[in-house]
């Protein structure tokens, strides 16, 4: 089983998020992706993030009917605290290392290229996993100009117009973001009233 890991806070996740997924097995021939929400990141220490139970379910909605090759590993959640990438590709790495073909697969934003080399542990990291960068929307000229300086595949997949932090901005402003979101994605979010203001 050729697998890649995808970690983030999926707040909340996004039909973005699912495209980049894709396109790890369609371009690059995994077999599986495991979504790995985030408990706190260690580069978001400040950030407020809804009850790890919400976006939980969120990914579990939004992978349902998606495809069989999706599915969310929640070892950061249950271990709490901070969420450091090199503890979580151990533990995935012991955890399926009887079916595993080849190295893990890590998938990042290219938006995060420029600080991968501060990450803790980033060269066992490089030793251990495939890194995988996947074109990330909104970024500026200069962080589209950095090169990577390590080991790498390169995705060319569609970087779709949207963020997680777009779509709180817009539920907030009560503008219009269902679609940017699956469905039962959209009505898990309206029914537990995520993300709007004051509340």
């Amino acid at each position: 089983m050729k697998l890649a890991m995808f970690g983030g806070s999926f707040n909340p996740i996004h039909i973005g998020h699912l495209a980049l997924a894709d396109a790890v097995c369609t371009e690059l021939g995994y077999d599986k992706v495991a979504f790995v929400p985030t408990f706190i990141s260690p580069f978001k220490l400040n950030s407020v993030l809804p009850e790890p139970k919400h976006r939980l379910n969120m990914i579990e909605l939004a992978i349902r009917n998606a495809t069989e090759k999706f599915f969310c590993e929640d070892h950061e959640i249950v271990e709490k605290g901070v969420s450091y990438t090199i503890d979580t590709v151990s533990y995935i790495y012991e955890k399926y290392k009887d079916e595993l073909e080849g190295k893990i697969g890590l998938l990042i934003g290219s938006d995060l290229v420029k600080s991968f080399l501060m990450w803790k542990d980033a060269d066992k990291i490089l030793e251990t996993t495939d890194v995988i960068i996947g074109n990330r929307p909104f970024l500026t000229d200069l962080e589209i100009k950095i090169i990577p300086d390590f080991p790498h595949k390169k995705l060319n997949n569609i970087a779709l117009q949207i963020s997680s932090s777009l779509i709180r901005q817009s539920i907030e402003e009560k503008k219009s973001w269902r679609y940017l979101v699956p469905e039962a994605v959209y009505e898990y979010i309206i029914t537990n009233g995520l993300y709007e203001k004051n509340r």
